[in-house]
């Protein structure tokens, strides 16, 4: 173990395999998740203790019958009240920190519209207006991965509808996802960290037909004043692929890429 151990940063111990998030509520998680673990850790040494103490206490040492005791109260009592105990504080903890995951301020800096459909993506700013009057943004195709801008460090809300089936809007840097309905409108709120600017992929993690594996997107992270560059670009009736270049960004996906809708395609033997 020691040596194990050895390889790995002071962070990467205490997260116990939690992956890294970009988000102070994936931190608020990954915490609830090392305090789970200790605490899991300390029952199980404890209980281990116990156990070999058992083992070497109470070991055969004649053919004579121990003394029988039929109860121990102070013992039940114990191995009652502290499970009790334990499972109370971690669902404190856990309320706690799903609380602030799924809280919504009343003004969130940006508001994003995510639809889902079969079996790609349309994400719109519904507070940006172009030269028409209609929400800014962009949509998925079979030939182009959609990719949602957003800014670090501002509030940004996800709202969710679906025009067919079931899907589910999942950004695994974000440590979280939730279904988009249809019929039904779902929303949270997340806050890049400054500093996490770059590009991360984007999934529907609802299994929603034929070609649900291919229903991917990309989530770029850029500062404030990208971000408001790149809307005003857009603002101006340039496609989001423009719009990308000109903010010194690339202009398609970079973390997945389109799949090959040629049906007669045959891979070599």
């Amino acid at each position: 173990m020691a040596l194990l151990l050895s390889g790995c940063s002071t962070e990467e111990v205490l997260r116990f395999g939690w992956p890294k998030g970009i988000t102070p509520q994936a931190e608020q998680m990954m915490d609830l998740w090392t305090g789970s673990v200790i605490a899991a850790l300390a029952v199980g040494v404890f209980v281990w203790g116990l156990i070999f103490w058992a083992v070497i206490r109470y070991r055969k040492k004649s053919d004579e019958l121990p003394v029988q005791t039929r109860f121990n109260l102070p013992i039940e009592i114990l191995y009652t009240a502290v499970p009790f105990l334990i499972i109370a504080v971690l669902f404190y903890y856990t309320a706690i920190v799903q609380t602030y995951v799924d809280k919504q301020k009343a003004n969130p800096d940006v508001t994003v519209s995510v639809v889902a459909f079969k079996w790609n993506w349309q994400f719109l700013y519904p507070e940006e207006l172009d030269t028409e009057r209609q929400p800014i943004g962009t949509v998925g195709s079979t030939e182009e991965i959609p990719v949602l801008v957003v800014p670090t460090g501002q509030r940004i809300r996800f709202v969710e509808t679906s025009n067919d089936v079931i899907h589910s809007f999942w950004v695994p840097a974000l440590l979280f996802k939730r279904d988009v309905v249809p019929g039904r409108t779902n929303s949270f709120e997340a806050t890049i960290n400054p500093g996490e600017e770059g590009a991360y992929v984007g999934r529907c993690a609802e299994l929603c037909g034929t070609y649900h594996a291919n229903m991917n997107f990309e989530l770029r992270a850029v500062t404030p004043e990208k971000f408001d560059q790149f809307i005003e670009a857009k603002k101006t009736g340039a496609s989001t692929h423009d719009a990308l270049q000109q903010i010194g960004e690339s202009p398609v996906a970079t973390t997945t890429t389109p799949f090959n809708t040629d049906r007669t395609a045959r891979t070599p033997s």
